[in-house]
């Protein structure tokens, strides 16, 4: 044994050696990093289907890598007395108990059997193997391990079973394991990581969750693990890379007072980083946020007391802003990295153009030439940093990312339901949901048995039934307008009752009747009952002229809005206002007697007299005999003429008209109905 000097690769070893296999005296260290000349036999890619023969007594190393063996003859091992290092990798062993069974190898300190086919690790799977300190059972099909598998391994300081089948991890495997160091999970399908899962590894510095499926961490899950280093009150260097996590909410990463590095990249399934997901986390130097592809949304206070973070990673997402907020949290920040994304260059970005002459430090952009404005279309591939403050609006319009909410989810009968909505503007906007059945909920609404409001915008539905099925719509508002995203959910029940509910609810469905509020001299509101949410109602309205030509005018009309406040009509004149009722995916199934319910419903009026047109004014018995007969004589010639008017596509007769004209009803019949949740005139 000697201290690591000059190191030869390798020196002649004259012995006996087995055919075709090479025998020579290799470097070879320690666990403590000390250099020994390892006597080594090199038997790997031979093909072979049963050891090689003779093997050197005195023999330190014997590699094995990529043959044919499926069986292990152990008479031969237990006559190498010295053995410390056997690589039995890349072969077609299914059985560990043909490996070690009658196998008392008293000096082997590693063990490879990665890359073979064991599928099940039974108790006691090493039973004499008293100072192996480092196994390596990684990219075998293991889905099963017993309790006690491990029994016998006291010395083990290094456990490799990443990139197996294992669907769970159960904490008494490591209770044999008082003096394991690093543990390799990574790789393996894990949905949640139990409370307490390695509370038995004392001593456990190194901890690699990577490329998992986790999409749970049990608050507990990482407790007794004070010694960990790379993964927790002593973690320095954490990699969550490639799992399949979809939200970082708030406490995720919370008082880990000596983590340096964070890694969250490569994660198929992640859409948002929530308030408050880094908090207190005072070493951190480094986060790395990269390559998520439905990564859009990341909360203006999602990083809080990070006072040393100085790289800051987001490229490769599909991110539209980094809030301004999010900069001002992070005091020492000296490097972004944003290319790669979908940036929207407003009032949400203004801090990239006045960091150069209103701060006094300066974030240096990673990339800047690929970091590009890809909205609005006027600023479109234009350099972040060379847009100026007065090409970017000082405010924004509300808008929910596209990648946040699925087109359509699936739940079943009975359970629970979490959807998440989220949306970035200036002023922050607020968020509603609209449920198929046009009830709104928002921020002053939210006391329905089955439907919970949180303050984030998440809208969770319990005791899920088939009537909580169908569109719902997610509103995000602020005083400049409003965006809206949808979701279809669909509720998993036997086909027979899925499709009588459905059509019960449709059936029951009435049309949204049209009525009118109140009439002014340039105004008129209006207001109906909609039992279904319909994001694509649209309000048309034309003035009601001798001539057909009179333009017409159309609107869209918010989901969840039940009211509109109609203004710049003409005095003393009459309109037609018709409210056409949208069609969404799940009524396009229903049969057509459904759907002719979806016809617009229409109401002619006519405004009131301008006030200051009829003040001191004082019609003669005589005047007002002439107007009435020049009236009912224009009513007549327009009767006779029978010239058609277009609503929209289809043509209503004037002679129709006017009927509906000489019957209108100035007073409206006060609502019946239960009171609504929330109504939003416009």
């Amino acid at each position: 044994m000697k201290l690591v000097g000059h190191l030869p690769h390798s020196l002649p070893w004259h012995v006996s050696c087995p055919i075709r296999c090479a025998c020579q005296i290799k470097p070879w260290f320690s666990f403590d990093s000390l250099y020994h000349e390892a006597p080594t036999v090199d038997c790997n890619d031979l093909l072979l289907t049963k050891l090689p023969s003779p093997i050197p007594k005195t023999t330190h190393t014997l590699r094995l890598q990529s043959n044919l063996l499926s069986d292990l003859d152990t008479a031969t091992l237990q006559k190498l007395p010295n053995l410390t290092d056997l690589d039995l990798s890349q072969n077609r062993f299914s059985h560990i108990r043909t490996i070690t069974s009658g196998l008392p190898l008293r000096s082997l300190l590693l063990l490879h059997l990665e890359e073979n086919h064991l599928s099940h690790l039974p108790d006691a799977s090493f039973p004499s193997l008293p100072v192996l300190q480092e196994l390596f059972l990684s990219h075998n099909n293991l889905h099963t391990i017993s309790p006690g598998a491990f029994a016998g391994l006291d010395n083990l300081l290094r456990l490799h079973i990443n990139n197996n089948r294992l669907a769970t991890i159960d904490p008494r495997w490591f209770r044999a394991l008082p003096k394991l160091e690093v543990l390799m999970l990574g790789g393996n399908p894990v949905v949640a990581l139990p409370e307490q899962a390695f509370i038995a590894l004392k001593s456990l510095r190194s901890l690699v969750l990577g490329g998992m499926g986790l999409q749970n961490l049990a608050e507990k899950a990482l407790d007794g693990l004070n010694q960990l280093e790379s993964l927790v009150p002593g973690l320095k260097f954490l990699d969550l890379n490639k799992n399949r996590i979809k939200q970082i909410q708030s406490g995720d990463f919370r008082d880990m007072a000596h983590l340096k590095e964070l890694g969250l990249n490569n994660m198929d399934d992640l859409v948002s980083i929530e308030k408050g997901a880094l908090e207190n986390l005072p070493e951190l130097t480094k986060l790395e946020i990269t390559n998520n592809p439905r990564l859009s949304y990341i909360h203006p206070h999602a990083f809080l007391k990070l006072t040393r973070l100085e790289s800051l990673m987001l490229n490769s997402n599909s991110l539209s802003a980094l809030h301004h907020n999010i900069m001002l949290s992070l005091p020492n920040l000296q490097e972004v990295s944003l290319h790669s994304n979908p940036l929207r260059c407003d009032c949400l970005f203004r801090w990239a153009s006045q960091m150069d002459s209103q701060s006094l430090r300066v974030v240096r952009f990673i990339q800047p030439q690929a970091t590009l404005c890809s909205e609005p279309a006027e600023l479109r591939a234009r350099k972040v940093r060379e847009v100026s403050t007065l090409e970017m609006s000082a405010s924004c319009l509300p808008m929910i990312p596209s990648n946040l909410l699925p087109s359509y989810v699936g739940v079943r009968e009975g359970g629970k339901m979490v959807l998440h909505c989220r949306a970035l503007g200036d002023p922050q906007p607020e968020i509603s949901w609209v449920t198929p059945f046009g009830m709104k909920l928002g921020p002053l609404c939210n006391r329905n048995k089955h439907y919970k409001l949180l303050p984030e915008g998440t809208l969770e539905i319990s005791k899920v039934t088939s009537h909580e099925a169908g569109l719902y719509t997610c509103i995000a508002e602020n005083v400049l307008g409003a965006d809206t995203r949808s979701v279809t959910v669909g509720v998993h029940a036997r086909e027979n009752r899925k499709r009588k509910a459905n059509l019960r609810a449709f059936s029951r469905t009435e049309v949204a009747k049209l009525e009118l509020r109140d009439i002014g001299e340039r105004n008129a509101i209006f207001s109906w009952q909609n039992v279904r949410n319909l994001p694509s109602t649209r309000l048309s309205w034309q003035a009601v002229f001798t001539s057909s030509h009179t333009p017409m005018y159309t609107t869209r009309i918010l989901a969840g809005t039940q009211s509109f406040n109609l203004t710049h009509l003409q005095p003393v004149t009459f309109y037609r206002v018709c409210l056409h009722l949208g069609t969404t995916e799940d009524i396009k199934h229903i049969n057509k007697m459904v759907r002719n319910v979806r016809k617009p419903q229409c109401i002619t009026f006519r405004t009131k007299e301008a006030s200051d047109s009829v003040l001191g004014l004082e019609l003669s018995p005589e005047l007002t005999s002439t107007a009435v007969t020049l009236l009912l004589l224009a009513l007549i010639l327009l009767a006779l003429a029978g010239q058609s008017f277009e609503t929209e596509s289809p043509k209503v007769n004037h002679v129709t008209l006017l009927q509906e004209v000489k019957s209108h009803v100035s007073h409206v019949k006060e609502d019946e109905g239960g009171a609504e949740c929330e109504k939003v005139p416009l």
